[in-house]
């Protein structure tokens, strides 16, 4: 669809490249040509874009001042309105760095090559340990606002609350979530929040409604709000199914949650919990890390050792691992050890990318359980964050089940009424919103 441009619209794309003190007509003769073309793809943010050939996740504005330049005089590049929403297949204008301001003159763009498609593709270049996307300190720097909750689809109630599926944006994709909101009168500060991240389950499998039904209910009819959010690439979620560990993309997600869970009008800001299982333990402890917003965690069978652990000590048998895990999926080790080396010829790396580097920055308190016979997944991992937690001088308590499993499906019970306590104690307790 060709774009229709108002005088007003042209003025203000020209403030926002840097250049109102030209007139709409001088603009296109001045705008300087684009370096490079990049088609925006699944899983893409402005930050991953400029970090791929800039090398620094700021330049971003460098490359929305550019497209949108390009945009007044070819209706085919994408204009930015919001930085932090982008639609696959955005066509982008990549400037060249000497006319793309002070902040990457003192980059040097990565060479690029011809995909067959015609664009280009930066040739990879390790970034520093601490910009790489995985790295606490980066994530730290990345914003994560959410968006408003829309109700996509009416549930039939619980016993005590009502159900939906609800939906909220997350870099630039549509993630669809289930949403719990319990019945009676709301808390003067609202609900108490449950922020409810799952394992894995093969995302072409994934249904919003389906699996973790008891353990929802036990949250859901206790008081609180639960959002369980289906990550990217899950069900209907817009996006790439990356997987949990190579990228911090799902951890993206359910930071984008809590922004959004935040602005939701019967939740207490205030006091919000996150619970985790497996995968989504791992998805826990790296959220609790980087934002100071959730009051208490409680990990099931979680993938919480470091990633020198996870590279070193946890070897799925081939026989165990699901046929629905792409390769892709599963050679993230590889990769960041081709570019970075081994944790021990590069230390530095795998630290800043490992959560339990960060333990003294914990936002609250965790509770851990873990069965003793769990094929999936190393009790020492919990055992071991453990005692990393308590010599932090943080606040932690472990459950072990005796031949339990994954699932901790013999003591289910017995575990889910110790997760609600916990939650009750520190979250449900905490001082409401005044």
């Amino acid at each position: 669809m060709k774009r229709q441009l108002t005088i007003a619209a042209l003025l203000a794309l020209c403030a926002l490249a840097g250049l109102a003190g030209l007139t709409p007509a001088t603009l296109a003769q001045s705008q300087a040509p684009c370096a490079a073309e990049a088609i925006v793809q699944p899983g893409d943010t402005l930050s991953t874009v400029a970090t791929s050939y800039f090398g620094q996740p700021g330049s971003y504005t460098a490359i929305v001042a550019a497209t949108n330049a390009a945009a007044v005089v070819d209706a085919s590049y994408a204009t930015i309105a919001n930085p932090d929403i982008l639609a696959v297949g955005w066509k982008l204008c990549i400037p060249a760095t000497s006319a793309a301001g002070p902040a990457l003159l003192a980059t040097p763009t990565p060479a690029a090559t011809p995909t067959p498609a015609g664009t280009l593709t930066p040739t990879p270049t390790p970034l520093p340990a601490d910009r790489h996307p995985l790295a606490i300190l980066q994530m730290r720097r990345e914003r994560y606002p959410g968006s408003e909750l829309v109700v996509e689809q009416t549930l039939d109630p619980g016993v005590n609350y009502s159900r939906a599926i609800v939906s909220y944006q997350s870099e630039g994709n549509k993630i669809y979530a289930l949403l719990t909101v319990p019945l009676g009168e709301k808390p003067a500060g609202g609900w108490p929040v449950v922020l409810f991240n799952h394992g894995y389950i093969p995302p072409d499998q994934y249904r919003t409604t389906e699996r973790y039904i008891a353990y929802v209910d036990a949250f859901a009819r206790n008081g609180y709000i639960v959002l369980r959010s289906d990550y990217r690439g899950h069900g209907f979620s817009g996006g790439e199914a990356s997987g949990g560990y190579g990228t911090p993309n799902y951890t993206v997600d359910v930071l984008n949650a809590v922004s959004s869970i935040k602005q939701y009008a019967d939740a207490d800001p205030n006091r919000i919990g996150m619970w985790g299982h497996s995968m989504g333990g791992q998805i826990t402890l790296r959220a609790m890390v980087v934002t100071g917003d959730i009051k208490a965690g409680v990990i099931w069978a979680g993938v919480v050792g470091s990633y020198p652990d996870l590279l070193e000590n946890w070897r799925r048998r081939p026989s165990t691992i699901p046929p629905t895990i792409t390769s892709r999926q599963r050679r993230w080790r590889e990769e960041l050890t081709s570019q970075y080396g081994s944790p021990a010829e590069n230390p530095e790396f795998w630290a800043m990318i490992s959560p339990n580097s960060y333990l003294a920055d914990l936002s609250g308190p965790i509770q851990l359980h873990h069965g003793t016979a769990d094929s999936s997944v190393p009790v020492e991992f919990s055992t071991t964050l453990e005692n990393q937690i308590e010599a932090v001088g943080g606040t932690v308590e472990l459950y072990l089940y005796e031949g339990d499993d994954h699932n901790i499906a013999t003591n289910l019970g017995t575990a889910l009424t110790r997760s609600v306590e916990f939650f009750d104690r520190y979250v449900k307790n905490a001082p409401a919103t005044p």
